[in-house]
């Protein structure tokens, strides 16, 4: 590891390698586009992605941890939780989009 914390690889520091540890999984990536510009309740994202209860549950915990998605709960009569982008996760759309765009053409 480097001092400030950046994953070496060949002896250099390759940020784009520890990114990938944060939004790498196929179903970070899922919810993260999913999310794009909107704030969803749990059942509405489950139903969205497809992804069943429990990885659901994990992924938006693993996500809440990165700083990449905010919870906000509404106390009201029936109590909600939902769930967007931070500033940090909509900064990440962008070159979530590059990728996407790349793929399409060249893996297509």
């Amino acid at each position: 590891m480097s001092s400030d914390g950046g994953k070496q690889v060949g002896g250099t520091d390759r940020p784009l390698f520890e990114s990938f540890e944060h939004i790498g999984s196929p179903w970070r990536l899922v919810v993260l586009d999913t999310l794009h510009g909107a704030e969803m309740r749990f059942s509405e994202l489950r139903d969205a992605t497809g992804a069943n209860q429990s990885t659901l549950a994990r992924v938006l915990d693993d996500l809440e941890a990165d700083g990449l998605v905010e919870r906000r709960i509404e106390e009201e009569s029936p109590v909600a939780t939902y769930y967007g982008l931070t500033e940090k996760g909509t900064a990440l759309q962008p070159a979530l989009r590059s990728l996407t765009e790349w793929a399409e053409e060249w893996l297509g």
